[in-house]
């Protein structure tokens, strides 16, 4: 008989069911769809309204992803779990969080709205790379950068017929800790 592997944590499956009802955070994005993710990744939500790359959170440096354009200003540090405590990171945005629980059948697979396509092909070099990636609602291997969305985009969604972006937190988190050091 052949030994039990057990599971390693994937950020993928950090959108789980209670009686089929997700309970997820919508975080306000500039240029992007607002973000949706599990509320139970969230740890902290600070007022903090400086740009930093480094926040500090619990004697912890926390690497920070930042969801507007480094020249606006900033309301809200959000300190995310991750992997592990060396890849939990902070979103800086601005504007209120939304809460709620949405019913697995009401999330729809979607495509990036084109307006957004539009923003991620000119922010990104590899214009062809884009553009392939856009039909399916699947990226390609983009490289890592915060100003090009398919670089971190897991998938687009809708609820109500209004879209929202699911990152890829696993890959931020390892982009960034890696940058960062």
């Amino acid at each position: 008989m052949n030994p039990i592997i057990k599971h390693s944590f994937e950020a993928v499956s950090l959108l789980t069911t209670d009686n089929g009802m997700l309970e997820v955070t919508i975080i306000p994005a500039e240029n992007q769809p607002d973000w949706i993710i599990p509320s139970s990744l969230i740890l902290s939500i600070d007022d903090y309204n400086e740009l930093v790359w480094a926040y500090p959170w619990e004697q912890q440096e926390m690497a920070v992803f930042h969801l507007l354009s480094h020249d606006k200003p900033i309301d809200k540090t959000i300190v995310l779990e991750g992997n592990t405590t060396v890849h939990r990171f902070a979103l800086q945005t601005t504007g209120d969080l939304c809460q709620m629980k949405v019913s697995i059948s009401d999330v729809k697979d979607a495509d990036l709205p084109e307006h957004y396509a539009q923003i991620a092909m000119s922010n990104s070099k590899d214009n062809s790379s884009v553009a392939d990636s856009m039909g399916e609602g699947k990226t390609v291997d983009t490289p890592f950068k915060e100003n090009v969305i398919t670089s971190y985009m897991f998938q687009t969604v809708t609820i109500n017929d209004v879209a929202y972006l699911i990152p890829d937190l696993d890959k931020i988190a390892h982009q960034l800790t890696n940058l960062d050091g």
